[in-house]
């Protein structure tokens, strides 16, 4: 067989990517599809030769070799598939679990591939496995063709069919109750093509809030103006743990806060502060002013992982209604890992 460099959809290829809108489309014409807190991943296989790509381009496979290896044993020996890696704890996907896998040491990813073994979640079909392209094709073909490839793979622990539906209602439904393991609801065009980086699909999401106490400060990276509010909410304990952080504060609001926040100074985070051990503590991440647990704010986010806002969050508006201390980690708790 020809080499992977070789088939008609090539390694490089990018994958599709989904515009941010508000709610789920009214008009006729979409598939909607769950939305899997997961990794994106572009699978090739020609033969006994498969690779794994991120949604960045980057190589994949050494940090699921579970994948890699299962993928070569299926009884189709050609296609290129789309989906999500992702990895279950105790029934629940984990991104963090995920973000584990992405370790330097080969012995400790497979250690880790053998104690919780990933799924591809697959939801696009590019190469049937007669060789023929599909990135052209509507979704309606390429969705067959999906079908007809995983029923030819079989019973097999390591690649899962994602369900689907034209009904709004079942769409809305997914998005009401998101449950552990979805991040949104995913719309696609069943007369459209596979546009490889573009945003040809639609993607929604439910956006949360929380109150949280402005436990320090980072400045602006050459600046003595304030660039980042650095967020925490109390445990049962009583401590007051760092959640993450918002950026998002006018350019000309800068100077007055910073010396509103220098006031405040003090003892800062009593439970996980910034700076502290972990794995994605670098030294700009070290550097902070602590503040006496005083002045609340409402941020606006999308996900939590591991008890801490995913990405940045969005400076809503000051709280000082609010008394710190009813600032609770109860507060996302209840917040899906993918809300």
């Amino acid at each position: 067989m020809p080499p992977l460099s070789d088939l008609p959809v090539p390694l490089d290829l990018a994958p599709m990517e989904a515009k941010l809108i508000d709610e789920v489309p009214r008009d006729a014409g979409w598939r909607f599809e769950p939305k899997w807190d997961g990794f994106r991943c572009l699978a090739f296989r020609d033969g006994d030769e498969v690779t794994l790509r991120a949604k960045s381009g980057k190589p994949l496979g050494r940090f699921f070799p579970d994948v890699v290896a299962a993928l070569k044993a299926l009884p189709a020996p050609r296609f290129v598939v789309d989906g999500e890696l992702t990895i279950a704890v105790d029934g629940v996907l984990s991104f963090e679990a995920l973000q584990m896998r992405l370790h330097p040491a080969e012995s400790r990813v497979r250690k880790l591939a053998a104690e919780q073994p990933a799924v591809l979640m697959l939801f696009d079909c590019l190469l049937d496995e007669g060789g023929a392209s599909l990135v052209d094709a509507p979704l309606t073909i390429r969705r067959k063709a999906l079908e007809a490839l995983v029923k030819r793979f079989g019973k097999t622990r390591a690649v899962d069919l994602s369900p689907g539906t034209t009904d709004r209602a079942k769409a809305c439904e997914w998005l009401e109750n998101l449950g552990s393991s979805l991040d949104g609801v995913v719309a696609k065009r069943l007369d459209g093509a596979y546009a490889p980086g573009e945003r040809a699909m639609l993607k929604i999401k439910t956006i949360r809030t929380a109150d949280c106490v402005v436990g320090g400060f980072r400045y602006a990276e050459g600046t003595e103006l304030v660039g980042s509010l650095l967020l925490g909410l109390y445990d049962a304990a009583g401590k007051l743990n760092h959640v993450g952080f918002t950026s998002t504060i006018k350019h000309a609001e800068r100077p007055a806060l910073t010396e509103r926040l220098l006031a405040h100074k003090g003892e800062g985070f009593t439970g996980d502060a910034p700076g502290g051990p972990s794995r994605w503590s670098t030294d700009r991440t070290a550097a902070w002013v602590p503040l006496e647990p005083e002045l609340v704010v409402e941020v606006r986010y999308d996900q939590v992982t591991a008890g801490r806002f995913r990405h940045g969050t969005r400076l809503v508006r000051w709280r000082p209604d609010k008394a710190p201390g009813q600032c609770t980690m109860e507060q996302i708790a209840g917040a899906k890992t993918a809300a």
